[in-house]
């Protein structure tokens, strides 16, 4: 029953709740928050999300929800779930909905080596990157690739990219998984293809922006300087994902693994695999299944191409900034780039086992520490660096994983502020004419293609930033290093 995990609610401190486990959960699950944070934004149906991904087959540890949860399809955003791909005869679940249907849509946090005073007519450059940067729903203005070309960034991310001359090789040490997923089966729908052929080097709409921002105030001098982040310094975060190319792939999947399960006792039962579910929307296949490596190995194409994707509009960035200062003099470096919508293959140790999990992060990145082996050197000792965005009246933070050892939630932390405010309830209550007016009058320059998207992304719509990174924090998931504030915003 919904509302039914308030009768299993545990504080444990003053950053985390746990919900005991009951009914048909497999584990307990954790809640990132205080009396609060959970008081103003508990409607019941993400931590009811929460308990439900907890009854998967396979999981170990708990089911996560960070401290930007919010209601999502089937799994919540901000849920992190690990299942054990050794668990039966099939390995333990995956499931799409544990992933989203923006595909590896992610964070990149750019860096330049100016102060704000050093930007000539920054109205200028913010109309510049408006009219020059691809947004919107449609892919219009994107690089058209050959059958052959999109193939090959389906196979190597953005390694292909870089030698299409639309990225620089030496990004590539400062991207998660150095911008490539594995992968053997790289065959596509032909949809999915006609969707991914013009989008790349696109932006498109909803959340999704590229936001001119300069570092406000530094927390943690080492790490900063590891990162290459001073205050003062303009820097330029891109948020994106696979665009229709992901959706496609999302789509066609889930609707393959949901079509095996039917509704059983108010349950959602799959005979083939023997799995019972509470919500159709976190249908799953085990990740040995045919339908499991089918949609495992989809997602990676579709993960190489949000890469590429964010990659190409490295580039145009760079282009972009070099005209506009009639040099290239911006010197534009990538400080890190993170998956938040991904299912990884990783070993974590659980409950004193070493385990190989499939680890689903839903609207939640990863937060390695500095001691884990897929780290660049510059980030040893240090941890790697975690990007959360926040919304473009207010701040955005660069977070840094633990010194050493992993943290207790599978090395993940939060990927941003969350929604408060459903779409439609912000397009009800917030106008965006005048929101355009606000953000201009503190000197934040502002484009988008419609207001109706202003309206659905304004500050009034997200929870508070600093306190999902003052819980994320205490939570001890990541530390804070920098606070980043928006000086212009292009978005869809």
């Amino acid at each position: 029953m919904e509302g039914d995990w308030k009768k299993h609610l545990e504080q444990i401190d003053d950053s985390l709740f746990r919900i005991n486990r009951h009914g048909p959960m497999n584990t307990d699950a954790m809640l990132v928050a205080d009396s609060n944070h959970l008081a103003a934004n508990s409607d019941d149906r993400s931590p009811s999300q929460l308990v439900n991904t907890a009854s998967l087959p396979g999981i170990v540890g708990e089911a996560w929800a960070m401290a930007d949860w919010h209601y999502g399809y089937g799994f919540p955003i901000g849920g992190v779930v690990a299942t054990d791909i050794d668990w039966g005869d099939q390995g333990g679940v995956i499931s799409p909905g544990g992933v989203g249907f923006d595909i590896n849509c992610g964070v990149r946090l750019c860096s330049t080596n100016l102060d704000i005073d050093q930007i000539s007519d920054l109205a200028g450059l913010a109309k510049k990157l408006s009219n020059r940067i691809p947004a919107g729903a449609s892919g219009k203005g994107g690089v058209n690739l050959q059958t052959r070309e999109l193939q090959d960034i389906l196979e190597r991310g953005a390694n292909a990219t870089a030698d299409m001359g639309l990225g620089h090789f030496e990004d590539l040490e400062n991207i998660e998984s150095n911008g490539f997923l594995e992968g053997e089966n790289r065959v596509l729908s032909q949809r999915a293809m006609s969707r991914g052929s013009k989008s790349l080097g696109t932006l498109g709409s909803g959340n999704h922006f590229l936001e001119l921002q300069v570092v406000e105030q530094i927390f943690d001098e080492e790490a900063a300087k590891a990162f290459g982040l001073r205050v003062g310094q303009v820097c330029a975060m891109i948020h994106t994902g696979s665009r229709g190319l992901g959706h496609q792939v999302c789509s066609e999947h889930v609707a393959k693994i949901e079509s095996n399960y039917r509704e059983l006792s108010g349950q959602w039962y799959c005979s083939e695999w023997d799995i019972n579910l509470p919500d159709r929307q976190l249908a799953a296949a085990p990740f040995y299944s045919r339908e499991g490596q089918s949609y495992f190995e989809a997602m990676q194409a579709a993960g190489n191409f949000a890469f590429a994707n964010r990659s190409a509009l490295t580039q145009n960035l760079r282009d972009n900034f070099a005209r506009h200062l009639g040099n290239d003099d911006a010197e534009i470096n990538v400080v890190y780039d993170v998956c938040h919508n991904i299912a990884k293959v990783e070993n974590h140790v659980v409950h004193g086992v070493s385990c190989n999990c499939c680890v689903h992060r839903k609207g939640a990145t990863r937060a390695l520490s500095g001691n884990h082996s897929e780290l660049s050197e510059k980030f040893q000792g240090i941890g790697q660096p975690v990007l959360i965005p926040g919304d473009m009246g207010t701040a955005s933070w660069v977070m840094a994983g633990p010194r050493k050892s992993s943290n207790i939630a599978f090395s993940s932390s939060c990927h941003g502020a969350g929604r408060k405010l459903s779409r439609t309830a912000a397009r009800k209550s917030i106008d965006g004419n005048e929101l355009i007016e606000s953000l201009k009058q503190k000197g934040i320059h502002v484009h988008a293609r419609t207001p109706n998207i202003l309206s659905e992304e304004a500050p009034e719509a997200y929870k508070d930033v600093d306190e999902v990174i003052r819980l994320t924090s205490q939570a001890g998931l990541a530390r804070e290093v920098a606070r980043l504030v928006p000086i212009a915003v292009i978005k869809g």
